[in-house]
């Protein structure tokens, strides 16, 4: 198959991007950005999964057994490594103390109960202490506050913020603040469980009811060997878990192993709101985002942010900034019809584009849609366009590679071009897809399902290579892998920087062209354009090579500021070598090999 992948493989590695000034027969040279404003560009690391060196991965091994990633294990090294990358932002994923397996009793950390835990290592959003971080993260655990604090400063020391995440949906059914300063209360500890809902509690209960966890759960096979799997997890009243389950029974696919927060909605009661006075959740909360943003962090991800109501957001974010101004805010939000509510009235800087343009980039790169829904994406988000974090993977999705997604990162090519340059948003990888990383193995509770375990200890063989025993050199990569590699360091580096991308206008070149006959179905283009700075960017997600006749539209010409008495060429900035040229009527001509790319510089 002629592909991307072969054109990254005859380019020399040595040259990070390819400038469409510089003479084919010579070395490029990396072009000089003319603006200091950058795209933010966040690279996803599951904390405890990147250090780690251990290759045993036994399914439902314990920490002994198959190892676990330190804050110290993320050296300056690793961080000058995702740097090279283009990236702005490490989001430290599993930051805050959260249920676990692992006893850690003679440090005064009680032991959860494995019946309300899922996997060995447990989810991290299942917060088990808000004023705490994950004890599995420390070389020392009584100081693992410090080498949070440290790995933060090291952060910033090599150029780059830091996201954590802030869950304020739910916490673990076993909540208890250890940890937390003076003064503060705990949450429930002041609630009262004779009744269902009280704006004033934190929680929600099942008055008269005993919480049960999942059979199925108990049943896996694996209970023997955790000394509190035993199916005798006491909770009375039982409360109502994460996913809004007001059930004592739950299922093993429920978030049962978290209890709901009350933000003041009855929500068995027509979701009636109660803000007035302010909830004694929502004060407690904003003690929470307060004590982390002093910690020097310059951004929360924030977990399931539509389960809490807008009002809270609006509430609470301004107060936050004016303690750090800078500190940005992430809304996980998967409802399109709430975008603008969650950025104007909940003060979001960014949101999720999961449900638009990552599901419309996933169906094409299994060819099950057409490019010409591309364009009605960016015309339904005119507004937005600034504001939406785009990916191809993170902790919840399906790796690239593994047979439930494409079977082939390197399919991904033309998503990924789109992902980091169709508009300024910030784009987001995660830890591993930049070599391939393909999810396989049963980890534990979540099995084999193409994901990247959150529940459980585990190596990640394709990131292990590039980790190569902490050198964090790709010592141990393959060509493909190195390759791969390199491409992710093009295109996000070429995003954060190329003032086009960064600050331009789109234009679309997908639905007239199509309309026209010009361009095939699995073919997309569009310009981005900035003062005297013009891109034209097309991918081929189809399976084959694919002859193209694009013409650019009246309104990207006006733009680009060209001239039917000038010729033009383009030269692409992704390493291929080609060039094209236009005629008068703004017309060219080429040939897309399977899953590629190519971002052309245009020049007269």
């Amino acid at each position: 198959m002629i592909s991307i992948r072969l054109i990254f493989l005859f380019i020399s590695s040595t040259v990070l991007i390819s400038s469409c000034s510089s003479p084919k027969d010579k070395i490029p040279e990396v072009p000089v950005a003319e603006t200091k404003v950058h795209k933010t560009v966040i690279y996803q690391i599951m904390t405890r999964l990147f250090g780690n060196k251990n290759t045993n991965n036994k399914p439902y091994g314990t920490l002994a057994e198959n190892g676990v990633g330190k804050f110290n294990d993320i050296t300056d090294t690793a961080l000058k490594g995702i740097k090279e990358l283009g990236v702005t932002h490490v989001w430290y994923t599993g930051v805050i103390e959260h249920a676990l397996l692992t006893d850690y009793t003679k440090f005064g950390i009680p032991l959860d109960d494995a019946d309300v835990v899922k996997g060995r290592a447990g989810s991290p959003y299942a917060i088990k202490d808000y004023y705490d971080v994950n004890p599995d993260l420390a070389v020392d655990v009584p100081r693992r506050m410090n080498e949070f604090e440290e790995l933060v400063a090291r952060t910033h020391l090599n150029g780059l913020k830091v996201i954590i995440d802030f869950v304020p949906n739910h916490v673990a059914r076993a909540y208890h603040s250890d940890a937390k300063p003076s003064g503060i209360k705990d949450l429930g500890e002041e609630d009262d469980n004779a009744v269902s809902f009280k704006a004033s509690n934190n929680f929600y209960y099942l008055p008269g009811q005993h919480f049960k966890p999942p059979v199925n759960y108990v049943s896996l096979g694996y209970q023997n060997t955790f000394p509190t799997k035993d199916g005798k997890y006491k909770e009375v009243p039982a409360r109502a878990s994460g996913n809004d389950q007001f059930t004592a029974t739950p299922a093993i696919t429920d978030w049962f192993e978290t209890a709901k927060l009350n933000y003041g909605v009855d929500i068995l009661n027509n979701r009636q709101t109660h803000f007035n006075p302010v909830p004694d959740t929502w004060l407690k909360m904003k003690d929470i985002l307060l004590f982390w943003a002093q910690k020097n962090i310059d951004g929360f991800r924030c977990d399931m942010a539509e389960m809490v109501p807008v009002e809270f957001w609006a509430w609470v974010i301004p107060q936050v900034k004016e303690v750090n101004s800078k500190i940005i805010f992430i809304a996980e939000i998967y409802n399109p019809q709430q975008y603008k509510n969650y950025t104007e009235k909940g003060r979001f800087d960014f949101l999720y584009d999961k449900v638009q343009l990552y599901d419309q980039l996933r169906l094409l790169i299994n060819q099950k849609a057409t490019t010409t829904e591309l364009p009605k994406i960016q015309q339904s988000l005119s507004g937005l366009n600034t504001r939406l974090v785009h990916f191809l993977e993170n902790h919840d999705e399906q790796r690239i590679a593994s047979p439930f997604f494409a079977g082939d990162p390197w399919k991904a090519v033309p998503a990924m071009v789109i992902s980091a340059t169709i508009d300024p948003s910030p784009v987001m990888i995660y830890f591993g897809q930049e070599v391939g990383e393909a999810g396989a193995g049963i980890e534990g509770f979540s099995g084999e399902d193409g994901r990247t375990t959150i529940f459980d200890y585990w190596g990640v063989p394709a990131h292990q290579a590039w980790m190569n025993e902490g050198k964090f050199d790709g010592g141990k990569l393959n060509d493909d892998q190195k390759q791969l590699r390199q491409f992710y360091g093009d295109i996000l580096t070429l995003a954060s920087s190329d003032p086009a991308i960064v600050l331009g206008k789109y234009f679309d070149l997908t639905q007239a062209n199509a309309e026209n006959g010009n361009i095939p179905s699995l073919v997309h283009a569009f310009v981005r354009t900035y003062g005297e700075e013009s891109l034209v960017i097309v991918t081929n997600f189809s399976l084959k090579m694919e002859k193209v006749k694009l013409q650019l539209s009246d309104e990207a010409v006006g733009a680009m500021k060209l001239n039917k008495n000038t010729k033009y060429i383009g030269r692409d900035l992704l390493r291929s070598g080609m060039d094209i040229g236009f005629d008068n009527k703004f017309i060219t001509e080429l040939e897309l090999p399977p899953h590629s790319a190519y971002i052309f510089k245009v020049k007269s």
